[in-house]
């Protein structure tokens, strides 16, 4: 039987993203989703909400939980809208408004001043371990921001964000890319990968 793991989100494509990434590399892993209350995230860090809703996940399933606190951090906002990027426009969580504020703000912004990053914090906790049940992990994924939303994949800031690395001819933002394409180089795949070894000594 597989080892479950319940992610700490009521986000479907979270889910799904964090099952393909798993079972990347750990198929004897099922992630499992959330069906318990969602807790107050009054942290000012991603580490500081991940753990807040992995431990209100262990605790309601009685299993290991992992939980993301993920945003898009502007370099020339300073980092934000960083850990408020699901609120940015409001607390109804309108992923389409949220996007549009961020370009409505930077609208006089230019490259090279566009840069940004996708940041993902990871929280592991394991139930019953209390001095060395709670991991926190984070992965960090640079690049620039469009002026213009494009494509229609991914999720959130994913149609405005243009990873780097990629040809100068050829550049895509997430909303372009296939999923898995994504998942092999996202922020949360960079985190995953440094909880790979803890997953093993479960």
């Amino acid at each position: 039987m597989p080892r479950q793991i319940v992610l700490a989100t009521h986000n479907p494509h979270k889910v799904e993203e964090f099952q393909a990434i798993v079972a990347a590399t750990r198929p004897d892993v099922e992630v499992v989703g959330y069906d318990g209350p969602e807790p107050v995230e009054d942290g000012v860090t991603f580490a500081e909400n991940a753990l807040i809703k992995a431990r209100a996940a262990a605790l309601h399933t009685g299993l290991p939980a992992l939980a993301d606190d993920s945003g898009i951090c502007v370099d020339v906002l300073g980092g934000a809208p960083g850990v408020f990027s699901a609120y940015w426009a409001g607390h109804a969580k309108d992923a389409v408004a949220n996007l549009n504020l961020l370009l409505d703000q930077l609208s006089d912004i230019r490259d090279p001043h566009r840069t940004a990053q996708f940041v993902s914090t990871i929280a592991l906790v394991i139930p019953g371990e209390v001095e060395t049940g709670e991991h926190v992990v984070t992965g960090v994924w640079p690049g620039r921001l469009a002026e213009a939303a494009s494509g229609g994949g991914g999720f959130g800031y994913d149609p405005i964000f243009i990873p780097d690395g990629q040809p100068a001819d050829a550049e895509r933002t997430i909303g372009e890319w296939g999923a898995s394409e994504k998942n092999a180089a996202s922020h949360r795949s960079r985190a995953f990968a440094s909880l790979v070894p803890l997953l093993t000594a479960l």
